[in-house]
């Protein structure tokens, strides 16, 4: 003890003149009492205490240490990374893990590579992380907190989309083997996967692992199984689904043309056969069944006033009154066939004796309905007082048409009212009395003489 004393006179000495002298005389006094050099990181620091310490002072380095080290002391100040995670790291001064002046080459980090718990970072590591190699992700000579934390930096050299898929590599892939990729939700896209689409291959439609900027259209993909060969356009939706290609289906009801009967069983190639687009197609029926219609275009245009779209041949519904010859009696119950013998139907005639035959071999002209109606061919009637400038009288109204009218089809049925006209064969006064016959005789009898002298 008492070889101790001087020493410790001379040291509580030094310190009361170390309070009074300059900064300069301060300054060298404390490299003369430094325990040891400092690391290479700290060597700047050897003639500059005061940055570290604070004379008689020791709860004052932790602060000093933390005043340099911001990054430490964010960690510290959010509860991050090494220094901000657990209790000790909080609580505990700085010195208690990195003791310096120790020289030039000391570790002062004193981390055990082999028995370090990375899970007191920011950066855990599981699945196949656990078993890498320190070194492949903290490059030599570059602070542990810099070690990258993202998967392209660390893989990028052997990441096989080249970049094409972005840097996110953790939504495809997981940590626990790289080749498992983890369920992609397709519906967080532009192009929700549903029906059909769920169990294509991805490949399918990322041809060369492109992704980004793919077109969504259904010709995008499909142009090489349109079996309409472009001729209905891209908008492939508008008749077919995802959920099943087949059959297609297309509301008709909604355009300016709704399908009814036989029209809603037929192909749309049937009437769609140019471009949906650009050839437009008419709404009347001879746009279409021009080549098919038997009238020839005789009939006009407008189908609808005969024929529905029930049946072509079974709902003919024809209005003969509109016509120039409408259908009464017996003639109401003819099939049409009988009148009209070719399909134009326009080249029927109306003459009578051009589908009746005529009893009178047109002795009696073609005008067959002045005597004859259509309720039956034997009902006949002819006024021949009213009807002509000749009336009949006596025993004239007896007589058949025929023994006047002779010859067959005249150019007209005028005959001469005269009696020698008729009567010239049997007149038994040779023509010496004239040919003013009914000055004698009248008609009710040849015989009866009506004599005036």
């Amino acid at each position: 003890m008492k070889g101790r004393l001087p020493v410790i006179l001379v040291l509580a000495s030094a310190c009361l003149l170390t309070a009074r002298m300059s900064v300069n005389a301060q300054n060298l006094l404390e490299r003369m009492v430094m325990p040891g050099p400092l690391i290479e990181g700290h060597a700047k620091l050897e003639g500059e205490c005061s940055k570290c310490h604070k004379p008689f002072s020791r709860n004052t380095q932790t602060k000093l240490c933390l005043d340099c080290h911001k990054d430490v002391a964010s960690d510290r100040a959010l509860h991050s990374g090494l220094h901000g995670r657990t209790r000790e790291a909080l609580t505990q001064d700085c010195r208690k893990c990195h003791s310096e002046h120790k020289g030039r080459e000391a570790d002062i980090n004193q981390m055990d590579r082999e028995t370090f718990n990375h899970d007191s970072t920011n950066y855990k590591l599981v699945g196949a992380h656990r078993n890498a190699s320190c070194e492949g992700c903290h490059a030599a000579k570059v602070k542990f907190r810099k070690a990258p934390t993202g998967c392209i930096e660390c893989h990028r050299k052997v990441e096989p989309h080249r970049g094409r898929l972005g840097e996110r590599c953790d939504g495809c892939h997981t940590i626990v083997k790289w080749g498992q990729t983890k369920p992609f939700d397709h519906g967080k896209t532009r192009f929700p996967l549903v029906g059909a689409h769920k169990d294509v291959a991805c490949a399918t439609c990322h041809t060369g692992e492109l992704y980004k900027d793919l077109p969504s259209s259904c010709i995008s993909c499909h142009r090489l199984q349109d079996v309409h060969a472009d001729r209905y356009g891209t908008k492939c939706d508008s008749c077919h689904d995802q959920i099943k290609w087949k059959p297609a289906h297309f509301d008709h009801d909604k355009t300016k043309y709704p399908l009814h009967g036989a029209h809603a069983k037929v192909k749309c190639d049937t009437c769609h056969s140019g471009d949906l687009y650009r050839d437009k197609l008419g709404s009347s029926c001879s746009s279409c069944h021009k080549k098919n219609d038997p009238h020839k275009g005789k009939l006009g245009e407008r189908c609808e006033k005969c024929h529905n779209d029930v049946d072509w041949r079974s709902s003919v519904s024809f209005d003969h009154e509109i016509t120039r010859f409408p259908l009464i009696g017996l003639h109401a119950t003819v099939p049409c066939e009988e009148c009209h013998r070719s399909p134009t139907y326009k080249d029927a005639p109306i003459a009578c004796d051009k589908c009746h035959r005529d009893y009178h071999q047109a002795r009696l002209g073609i005008r067959c309905a002045d005597c004859h109606n259509p309720n039956g061919w034997s009902r006949w009637r002819f006024d021949h007082s009213r009807q002509t400038k000749y009336p009949l009288t006596g025993a004239h109204e007896k007589v058949v048409c025929e023994a006047c009218h002779k010859a067959k089809a005249p150019p007209d049925l005028k005959l001469p009212t005269d009696c020698n006209s008729c009567h010239r064969s049997a007149d038994i006064h040779t023509g010496r009395f004239g040919r003013d016959c009914e000055r004698c005789h009248v008609t009710s009898d040849w015989r009866n003489l009506n004599i005036k002298h």
